[in-house]
C-alpha cells in the first residue's frame, strides 16, 4: 500500500531534509501552496493536494485541505474493517505522516501596524484541522508541528522506515497543546478588538485561559533546590520586567524577577524623579527629588543597610555622577530608562551586576488583573489601583479621603500623607510607613500585629531623623489597614508623628480619633484597605 505524507508549513526551515527522508523511504508527498512550490523547486517529488481531492485550492487559499479525501486518510483506524472498506470505496489514500505548522497569527498581531484584516487572514483553519485529525489518530499517524522534532523523526525514519509509538504520542500531546494555545490567542485578540460600546463586549464564561510563552529556564527557583521557568505574557503590558532589555550581567534569577516586578510597580506611582530600592519583595527605600541623583541619595539614606544586595529602579536616565554612587554599593540589579555611555562603562565593570533598560514612557494608568496559584486552584483579583493619584501637586488630599479629627493636615502634611500611602500599599501586611513626603523613613512590614509593625517603622524613622539631623519636617504615618485599638496612635505620638492616614472601619475608630485629638495629631480616613499578602 502506498504511504503518503502531507506537508504544509509556514515556517519552512529544515523542511527539505524532512521531505528527502520521506522520499528515501518511498513515501509520497502531498503539499500545498508555497510549500509545494519550494519542494518542487528543489527537485523533490511532490504532488499537490488537488491530485487526490480533485478540487482546486480556492478563496485565496482559505479552502484547500478541508476535504474528506484528506481527513478520511488521516482519521481512518487502520485495523477497523469498516474504515478500511470506506477507504477502498471512496479511493481515499492513507496518510501516515503530517508535517504542518500554523499561520503566524501571534507574530502578525504583535506588529505595530497590524490591521484587523491582516489578523483575520492569519487565522489558520485547515492547519489546526489536519493537526487535530492526525493527533487523534496518533496510534498510526506521525504528526510533526515543531521543527525541533524534525531530527528525531528523520533518525527514526532512517532506522526503521517508521516512527515509534511513544514518539507519535508525544507529538500528539504537543499538537493539542499548540492548537489550544493558538485558539486562545485568537479568542483573546478578538475580545480585545471589541468596540468599547459593543452590546456584547463582555460575555459570561466559566473558563480562564492565560497566554504565556516560555522565555527561559532559570538557574533555580526561590531556593537553590527548586527548579523554575520564566514565561512571558503574550501581548502583555510593555512596562514590565518581561519587556526589559538586559544590557549586562548574569541571567536574572527567580528572586530578581519577583523583586524587579515589585519595584517596577512601586515606580509607577510617581511621575517625578523617583528611586526605589527593594529587598525580598518589600521596599527598603522609596524617595523622590528634584533630580534622579537627589532622589537616589534620599532612597539610599532611607535604609543604607538593607539596600545591600537589593535591586534599584530609577525612572530617569542614569548619569555618570549617579553611576559613581551606585558603583560603590553591592546591588543585584539596576533598572532605568537608559544609561549614559560612561555610566554604563563604569557599572559594567562589575561582571555580575545586571543592568536593564525599560521604556518608562510605556507606563500605563491601566493595570492588569492579578493571578496567584494555590494548591488545586488559582485566585484572580483586580489590581489595587485606588491610590493611583492623578494629582501632580500632591499637597492636597484626594477628595475621597476624610479628615476624622479636629485638626486637619496642612499642605506639607497632606503631601507627606499622599507619598506615605503610595508607598504603604506596596509593603507586606501588616504595613506601617513613616515619611516626610520625600522619602520613606521607616517601614514596618509583615508583622502579625499592627503595633509591632509601627514600633519597627517608628524606631527606624527615629534613627534616620537623627542621622539626617533635620527635625523640622512634618513626619507622618500611613497604615495599610485600620487600627484595631488606639495603642498605635499612642506610640506615634511618642515619636512625634504629626499626621496619620489609615483606611478606617474599626469598631474602635473613635478611640483612635479621640487619642489623636488629645495629642493634636491629624488623622485622615481613606475608606480603602491595602492588605498585601
Amino acid at each position: 500500500m502506498t504511504r503518503y505524507a502531507l506537508i504544509s508549513v509556514s515556517d519552512k526551515s529544515g523542511i527539505e531534509e524532512v521531505a528527502k527522508a520521506l522520499v528515501e523511504k518511498d513515501i509520497k508527498i502531498l503539499s500545498t501552496g508555497g510549500t509545494f512550490r519550494l519542494l518542487s523547486s528543489k527537485g523533490i517529488p511532490v504532488e499537490p493536494v488537488e491530485s487526490i481531492t480533485h478540487f482546486p485550492e480556492m478563496m485565496d487559499g482559505r479552502v484547500k485541505t478541508l476535504h474528506p479525501m484528506i481527513h478520511g486518510g488521516l482519521l481512518s483506524v487502520r485495523n477497523n474493517p469498516d474504515h478500511q472498506q470506506a477507504l477502498i470505496d471512496h479511493q481515499i489514500p492513507v496518510i501516515d505522516f503530517v508535517v504542518v505548522n500554523l499561520y503566524p497569527f501571534k507574530e502578525t498581531i504583535q506588529k505595530e501596524d497590524c490591521r484587523f484584516e491582516d489578523a483575520i487572514e492569519t487565522i489558520d483553519i485547515g492547519g489546526p484541522s489536519m493537526l487535530r485529525s492526525a493527533a487523534k489518530n496518533a496510534e498510526s499517524v506521525t504528526v510533526v508541528t515543531d521543527p525541533r522534532d524534525y531530527d528525531t523523526m528523520i533518525a527514526q525514519l532512517k532506522q526503521s522506515g517508521q516512527t515509534s509509538e511513544s514518539f507519535r504520542r508525544y507529538l500528539a500531546r504537543k499538537v493539542f497543546a499548540l492548537t489550544a494555545y493558538y485558539d486562545s490567542l485568537i479568542s483573546k485578540y478578538l475580545s480585545e478588538q471589541a468596540p468599547e460600546d459593543a452590546d456584547f463586549k463582555a460575555y459570561d464564561w466559566d473558563h480562564i485561559t492565560l497566554f504565556y510563552d516560555w522565555q527561559q529556564t532559570l538557574r533555580y527557583g526561590e531556593n537553590s533546590h527548586q527548579s523554575a521557568e520564566f514565561y512571558r505574557e503574550i501581548a502583555g503590558p510593555q512596562f514590565s520586567i518581561a519587556n526589559g532589555i538586559q544590557l549586562h550581567g548574569k541571567e536574572l534569577s527567580y528572586n530578581n524577577i519577583r523583586d524587579a516586578d515589585a519595584a517596577i510597580k512601586i515606580s509607577r506611582e510617581f511621575s517625578q524623579p523617583c528611586a526605589v530600592a527593594v529587598k525580598h519583595m518589600n521596599p527598603c527605600g522609596i524617595a523622590v527629588g528634584e533630580t534622579i541623583e537627589k532622589a537616589f541619595d534620599l532612597c539610599y539614606a532611607a535604609d543604607s543597610i538593607s539596600i545591600f544586595g537589593g535591586i534599584i529602579v530609577l525612572n530617569r536616565p542614569v548619569s555618570l555622577a549617579l553611576a559613581e554612587k551606585l558603583h560603590h554599593i553591592f546591588l543585584e540589579l539596576i533598572i532605568a530608562p537608559s544609561f549614559e555611555e560612561k555610566a554604563y562603562d563604569l557599572l559594567a565593570r562589575k561582571k555580575n551586576l545586571r543592568l536593564i533598560t525599560l521604556d518608562f514612557d510605556k507606563r500605563s494608568d491601566s493595570y492588569e488583573d492579578e493571578y496567584v496559584s494555590v494548591i488545586g486552584g488559582m485566585l484572580k483579583q483586580s489590581p489595587d489601583q485606588s491610590h493611583e493619584l492623578a494629582i501632580e501637586a500632591i499637597d492636597t488630599l484626594p477628595v475621597e479621603w476624610e479628615v476624622m479629627t479636629e485638626t486637619a493636615p496642612n499642605a506639607e502634611e497632606s503631601a507627606a500623607l499622599n507619598f506615605a500611602m503610595k508607598a504603604c500599599k506596596h509593603v507586606k501586611s501588616n504595613a506601617i510607613v513613616i515619611s516626610n513626603g520625600k522619602m520613606t523613613l521607616g517601614i514596618g512590614a509583615g508583622q502579625m500585629n499592627r503595633v509591632g509593625s509601627a514600633a519597627i517603622a517608628l524606631q527606624e524613622a527615629k534613627e534616620k531623623i537623627e542621622q539626617l539631623g533635620d527635625t523640622t519636617e512634618p513626619f507622618v504615618m500611613a497604615s495599610d489597614a485600620f487600627f484595631p485599638m488606639d495603642d498605635t496612635v499612642q506610640l506615634a505620638h511618642e515619636y512625634g508623628i504629626k499626621a496619620i492616614v489609615q483606611p478606617g472601619g474599626s469598631i474602635k475608630d473613635k478611640d483612635s480619633v479621640d487619642k489623636c485629638n488629645q495629642f493634636g495629631i491629624a488623622m485622615v480616613k481613606t475608606g480603602i484597605r491595602h492588605f498585601k499578602h
